[in-house]
């Protein structure tokens, strides 16, 4: 924050860099609303889609490990002496948790970048935090430049060493797709029903149409009549008696006749596709009801197909961007620790901590010691810090004499 500070914000934008920057943030879609960071929130399976990614980005543990070598065999240890393991882990900034910081970072990606400012003191860095509005440009020499804008919009240029940018799915390697671009479509129609049903319901779900009359009307007598139906049509409910030969013709459809539900379904199915999230994750299951065993598959997925490939982005960004070309070399690298994951259901914790003391005869690969620290528990030592032999293992034959 101190080296924004410092270098203040010098050039305003142009009033035809704003007028590019508007028309590209707010196209209207072609079923009419536009589609702006501003407002995505409010389509709820969009909201629902970046929660369900941010949430699952930031319950895991986000942590910095050195893999050394140790007598031939390798050892992988937490490297908490080093100055970025707390900013990561713990605290990025003097305002967020660890928590905050990577929730608010996937957010930012699931809208195609994210730009977080390092700042360094005595060439180690001393907070990490993200910029909203960021210009990126590469250069014909492959080299990257980056501006930053204020509210005001004034614009100051970043040295690009200070800045850590993650991208989504690219086409030119550079720059995210821009998602709100490229699902501005599905939005907009998504906004379209949910406008089209408050207004219907608020209507009273009544629908528009034409007073006919036999013979014509005067000046005086449409005037009048339009007054009328404006008086005694207008309360949701209200039974219209027309009299001199007059009809009502409907010219709007109903919900029923433009299958609004099922048009809303497939607009969710739709919007959660581009976000790369199974419906059933923001509570959606259609018109059939999953088994558990359907769930729970759904459920693996989710982790494999969108959370995995996701903590890997974040992961090797983090290592080529956060440490040096010598730490790296010195074993670090950061990791999301995602067996957290598996915590959530008793039972699954129950046969995974069994199976990795040995039970059933495979051999085991944790201690009990280990697995207490899983739990936050206190170590025991002696025959607990050992790896137990496998039970169920077949006796031995004895000798023959």
């Amino acid at each position: 924050m101190k080296l924004l500070d410092r270098l203040g914000f010098g050039r305003k934008q142009s009033v035809w860099e704003r007028w590019l920057e508007l028309m590209d943030m707010g196209a209207k879609s072609k079923s009419g609303p536009s589609v702006t960071r501003e407002n995505v929130w409010r389509v709820s399976a969009a909201m629902a889609c970046m929660a369900v990614r941010a949430r699952g980005m930031a319950q895991v543990p986000f942590k910095l490990f050195q893999e050394t070598e140790e007598g031939g065999l390798k050892r992988i240890r937490q490297a908490r002496e080093h100055a970025l393991f707390d900013k990561l882990a713990a605290r990025p900034n003097s305002w967020q948790t660890s928590y905050e910081f990577r929730e608010q970072l996937e957010l930012h990606l699931c809208l195609g970048n994210a730009f977080v400012f390092k700042n360094f003191y005595r060439d180690k860095v001393e907070e990490l935090f993200i910029l909203k509005n960021v210009r990126a440009e590469q250069q014909e020499d492959m080299s990257t430049r980056y501006w930053v804008r204020s509210k005001n919009g004034e614009e100051r240029e970043v040295p690009a060493k200070n800045i850590w940018h993650l991208r989504g799915l690219s086409w030119d390697g550079f720059m995210g797709m821009d998602t709100l671009n490229m699902a501005r479509e599905a939005l907009g129609l998504s906004m379209a029903l949910e406008n089209t049903a408050a207004s219907l319901h608020a209507n009273g779900v009544r629908p528009t149409g034409t007073y006919s009359v036999d013979g014509q009307l005067s000046k005086d007598q449409h005037a009048s009549l339009v007054a009328w139906l404006k008086k005694n049509a207008t309360e949701p409910g209200t039974p219209l008696v027309i009299d001199r030969n007059a009809k009502w013709l409907s010219q709007a459809m109903t919900s029923v006749d433009a299958q609004h539900k099922e048009m809303r379904d497939q607009q969710i199915a739709e919007v959660c596709r581009f976000f790369g999230v199974l419906p059933i994750m923001i509570g959606h299951t259609g018109d059939k009801a999953n088994t558990y065993a359907s769930a729970e598959a759904m459920f693996t997925a989710h982790k494999v197909h969108t959370l995995a490939p996701e903590y890997t982005r974040i992961q090797e960004s983090a290592d080529v961007n956060l440490l040096t070309d010598k730490e790296r070399a010195q074993g670090y690298y950061f990791k999301f620790v995602v067996s957290a994951l598996s915590w959530a259901s008793l039972k699954d914790q129950g046969e995974y901590f069994a199976k990795s003391l040995g039970s059933g005869g495979s051999p085991a690969w944790h201690t009990q010691d280990e697995i207490r620290a899983f739990l936050e528990f206190d170590a025991m030592g002696g025959d607990a810090a050992k790896l137990p032999v496998a039970t169920n293992t077949p006796a031995t034959a004895p000798a023959s004499p």
